[in-house]
């Protein structure tokens, strides 16, 4: 199937069936009205902003798992991390990436935020997100977990294309 037929038929992937090849987290940091986002400076996205997080480890939960990026990309010690909703991503370019991801929002922590190799942090004010210079799905979930609201996301991207979506909340 070429990438055109695949954009077409996006909207029919069984993600009742669907498998992630990775497993990974995000976690929001929030500060009164405003939230802790990344310059991310390596691995996938590498160039764009997002939050902390990164991949879910053998034998971790995804709450610990975002808890520890959190610490490992930021320097800060996260508590009491709420699960937000669930992203799914199929990636149709090179290998054909299934990324499923996690989701958290946390209002309780320790420590400063401080650049790493991995990420130069900001807190940014929730009313002026950069999302022209996030992923372009972003626009479709942030706005309602800056909001307080649970969700799941289905996305299709080629490379850095959006090319299907479908947000649903709970």
């Amino acid at each position: 199937m070429n990438e055109d037929e695949y954009s077409q038929d996006a909207a029919s992937i069984d993600w009742q069936s669907w498998r992630p090849s990775m497993r990974a987290t995000l976690l929001f940091l929030h500060r009164g009205r405003d939230v802790l986002l990344i310059h991310k400076k390596s691995g996938l996205g590498c160039g764009k902003i997002n939050a902390p997080g990164g991949k879910i480890e053998s034998g971790e939960s995804a709450s610990e798992a975002a808890v520890r990026e959190v610490s490992e990309e930021v320097g800060i010690s996260v508590r009491n991390p709420e699960e937000m909703g669930v992203l799914r991503f199929q990636f149709i370019h090179g290998e054909r990436l299934a990324l499923h991801c996690v989701v958290f929002r946390a209002f309780e922590f320790t420590g400063e935020a401080y650049e790493t190799p991995e990420a130069d942090p900001f807190w940014c004010p929730v009313d002026k997100i950069p999302y022209d210079r996030m992923w372009s799905d972003d626009q479709y979930w942030l706005p309602g977990l800056l909001d307080g609201k649970k969700f799941d996301g289905d996305f299709v991207f080629n490379d850095e294309q959006l090319l299907w979506r479908n947000v649903r909340w709970r």
